[in-house]
């Protein structure tokens, strides 16, 4: 599985990426987490707020930073 983590680095870009990889350890999840962090390529996913959550190439979450539940949800788990 392939989940990116669209952001430039701000703080709650920073904490969607842990919270994202928090879950993928804690689940055991076979996913591999990507930062995206060039502003070109995040337009390029027609995303403008950030953070943002790829996965498997649907945009799960824009603007806020998800919780655990909810990527778990994403997750199958």
């Amino acid at each position: 599985m392939n989940i990116k983590v669209l952001g430039p680095g701000c703080p709650k870009c920073q904490q969607a990426e842990k919270i994202v990889k928090e879950v993928v350890a804690e689940t055991g999840a076979d996913a591999n987490v990507e930062k995206v962090t060039d502003i070109q390529k995040i337009a390029g996913y027609g995303v403008f707020t950030t953070p943002a959550i790829i996965v498997e190439g649907d945009i799960k979450c824009v603007g806020k930073v998800p919780k655990k539940d909810d990527i778990k949800k994403w997750l199958g788990k």
